[in-house]
């Protein structure tokens, strides 16, 4: 299985036509394109895979805003990937009320239950391992989330459970 995502290829990059057309609804809802910088950045992840510096050079041309400005943008979020990720990126709160409540243990479990450590993608490609500061769900903890979505209260054996359900 090929992990190869559309920013990797050596062809000038393009949005797809679906992602062309949500740009374009992204700069009709902004007053100028520096405003319109976040939304263009994740649409770019979403569509390219993953934010490299073709994909950063790319949107800072749709946007005429300066490269170093979309770098400085993109490298100071922690939600932008700049290298690939697995097709399912976890990200496991590690603050220190979900350490205390067994963070820790979830992200042990998942590095033992993957095969991987923190930072690093399953090599099919399946899985992104990361620690997040705070997740904001204290009164939850432990948790993680799986692409956005949020999983809660968990004990190895419903990480099993998700993981298992995940396609």
């Amino acid at each position: 299985m090929s992990t190869e995502t559309r920013s990797e290829t050596s062809e000038p990059l393009a949005f797809s036509p679906g992602a062309e057309e949500r740009f374009q609804r992204v700069l009709g809802k902004y007053p100028n394109t520096r405003a319109a910088l976040l939304p263009s950045l994740y649409l770019a992840q979403e569509d390219f895979g993953y934010l490299s510096v073709q994909a950063m050079e790319y949107v800072a041309e749709r946007l005429a805003l300066p490269p170093s400005k979309v770098l400085q943008v993109a490298t100071f979020y922690t939600m932008y990937y700049k290298k690939p990720h697995g097709t399912h990126h976890i990200e496991v709160c590690t603050s220190v009320p979900c350490c205390m409540m067994g963070g820790y243990g979830v992200v042990r479990h998942l590095e033992g239950k993957l095969g991987i450590g923190v930072g690093e993608t399953t090599p099919d490609g399946r899985f992104t391992l990361t620690e997040a500061e705070c997740l904001a769900g204290c009164g939850h903890a432990p948790l993680m989330q799986i692409n956005g979505r949020y999983h809660e209260h968990l004990t190895p054996e419903r990480i099993d459970e998700i993981l298992d359900g995940l396609d």
